[in-house]
């Protein structure tokens, strides 16, 4: 399995580590048998950005982004790849399940965490009946217009 639940100090070497990372543009969203292609119930709120291109050299367009995410009970967020776009999340209310490109099915409840690499195909919902909600932070390059 790719998306491995952390203990608290593994993870932050882990996020560390993936801040590092010199990802590229992500490709098109992959298709998963049975997985949603489209959100429900689902919101992200943006909290921070940090443009990396100011940081780093060899970064030019990424961010450093952390966002605060929730999952509506019965929601879902659509399968998406993790090529290019390495994160790392810590669950703070309810449980997500995310279900990998795989099959393989892991339930990550409050107080947990764990990370997505290039390798990572998956998508969330929300099986239980309060609002999941979690912190996660990725390198992303916004699409240029």
């Amino acid at each position: 399995m790719v998306l491995k639940q952390l203990n608290p100090y593994a993870a932050v070497l882990s996020f560390s580590l993936v801040t590092c990372a010199a990802p590229a543009f992500a490709g098109d969203t992959p298709r998963v048998q049975g997985a949603p292609e489209t959100n429900r119930g689902f919101s992200t709120l943006l909290k921070q950005a940090v443009k990396l291109d100011q940081e780093i050299p060899g970064m030019d367009g990424r961010q450093l982004r952390l966002r605060l995410l929730t999952i509506e009970p019965g929601g879902h967020i659509k399968v998406h790849s993790h090529k290019n776009r390495p994160a790392a999340f810590y669950v703070i209310r309810g449980a997500t399940t995310i279900t990998y490109g795989d099959g393989t099915v892991k339930r990550f409840p409050a107080g947990s965490m764990g990370y997505a690499d290039k390798n990572t195909v998956h998508w969330h919902r929300n099986n239980g009946s309060e609002s999941v909600v979690f912190v996660a932070a990725d390198i992303f390059q916004p699409k240029k217009m």
